[in-house]
């Protein structure tokens, strides 16, 4: 066997066992937070007939140009799937009598023929949820507070941006721009943030729009008007105002759940796949190492009905993680933990003896502790600790011996928070991410 060939194919890679422990390890936790949810299990195919990833996907070469394409021994069209929404839309479709609503989740490879930089692949794993047979914000709401959920457990600060697709579309109905061309300017507009307004007015340029129209598009960008409040003073058009409103029922559900996380309307996402039809959203990172998204997805309420052709509706909303991109990030965030000498700090305040029975308990549960031995103040110790970049720093002072508690200190966050003595081991494991 020639050496040459002994390589992988560009967009592709073996994960030895260390990595695949960790890919084992995210997907165990991903799993755990979608069945507490009351998610289901599915599987589907890898392969599939050409034509159904080719008739329902609105993004035309922009997205057909990434799809796999191959033919068997009958010379069938067939196609690698590009993602899990449409393999469920059709598992929905060949099950007629399947009880709704119908909360899957389903883990499993995708295959991509597109650009490869860090943390995207043209092989990898996603790991979707998917509600369908509600049109419910209330089903929104419960995949975003999921999505946080589940990248607490996995240690990943995270934001999620927000849009509604009838928004954008009424927008651009109200700018002038014609249905057949909307698909185009969403797409360029989608880039805003990375290529700016110039670029996206050469971006238009070059997809073939008319002058007047991107004229019009960019005077609106430079106007700024972006807040739900300011778009909804503004279009009167039924499709912003639509799309105004179910952003603001979708927000007021999070904020009543009590679901903390950082969300973010962003009135231009758009997502690539038109098959969205409502709301759309993507997760980034918040410290930006990985610019790609995380994980995205959006409601999607005509693409099922019209695979059954039966003249019913069936409103879908789903979400999807990238576990390798995931992967990715873990192993930035566990290489800076390996330059580390200690995770945790403890600084005792007048409680030597104590202080030092804690640390040890630590250590004896696989923590890596550093015990203050210099008599620093605790503004110094803080220091040193920032200096070290130990991310947790626990205080313990007589106050807190008396109450059978300790002081945990986020130091990324800059948090404090009163920790019982019996549960700082679990609540350091479960932050670190030790199994």
């Amino acid at each position: 066997m020639e050496n040459g060939i002994l390589k992988n194919v560009k967009g592709t890679r073996d994960f030895m066992p260390q990595e695949q422990s960790l890919r084992n390890r995210i997907r165990r936790t991903l799993e755990g937070v979608f069945e507490e949810y009351g998610c289901k299990p599915l599987e589907t195919p890898m392969l599939s007939v050409y034509e159904l990833l080719a008739s329902k996907y609105g993004g035309g070469a922009e997205i057909l140009k990434e799809v796999y394409r191959l033919s068997d021994q009958g010379e069938r069209e067939l196609a690698l799937r590009y993602d899990l929404t449409v393999p469920l839309a059709k598992v929905v479709g060949m099950n007629p009598e399947m009880r709704l609503p119908f909360k899957r989740y389903e883990i499993g490879k995708v295959f991509r023929d597109g650009p490869v930089k860090p943390g995207r692949f043209r092989e990898f794993v996603q790991c979707d949820v998917d509600i369908v047979g509600t049109s419910s914000m209330l089903a929104e709401a419960e995949l975003i507070s999921m999505a946080f959920a589940a990248f607490e457990r996995l240690g990943l600060d995270v934001y999620i941006e927000v849009n509604n697709r009838k928004l954008l579309s009424g927008i651009l109905q109200e700018l002038g721009v014609p249905e057949e061309r909307a698909g185009d300017v969403m797409l360029s507009l989608d880039k805003l943030e990375k290529i700016g307004i110039d670029g996206v007015r050469d971006d238009l340029r070059e997809r073939g729009v008319e002058e007047p129209l991107i004229a019009a598009i960019v005077s609106f960008l430079q106007e700024g008007e972006t807040t739900l409040e300011q778009l909804a003073g503004r279009f009167a058009s039924p499709g912003v105002q639509q799309g105004v409103s179910e952003l603001e029922q979708l927000l007021a559900y999070l904020q009543g759940a009590n679901v903390t996380g950082d969300v973010r309307f962003s009135p231009f996402l758009a997502r690539g796949l038109g098959i969205y039809t409502g709301t759309v959203y993507e997760i980034f990172l918040q410290d930006g190492r990985i610019t790609s998204s995380i994980g995205s997805g959006g409601r999607y309420d005509e693409i099922i009905g019209r695979f059954l052709g039966d003249g019913r509706e069936y409103p879908a909303v789903g979400i999807s993680f990238g576990l390798d991109v995931i992967l990715t990030a873990l192993e930035m965030r566990e290489s800076e933990q390996a330059e580390r000498a200690a995770d945790v700090l403890v600084v005792p305040l007048g409680t030597e003896a104590a202080s030092l029975g804690l640390a040890n308990r630590l250590r004896a549960d696989g923590i890596r502790t550093e015990l203050e031995l210099a008599g620093r103040r605790l503004k110094k110790a803080l220091d040193y600790a920032n200096k070290e970049r130990i991310p947790f720093v626990l205080i313990y002072g007589e106050n807190e011996v008396e109450n059978g508690a300790v002081v945990l200190r986020n130091m990324v966050e800059g948090t404090e928070q009163a920790v019982p003595l019996a549960e700082i081991t679990q609540r350091l494991r479960e932050a670190l991410m030790i199994r």
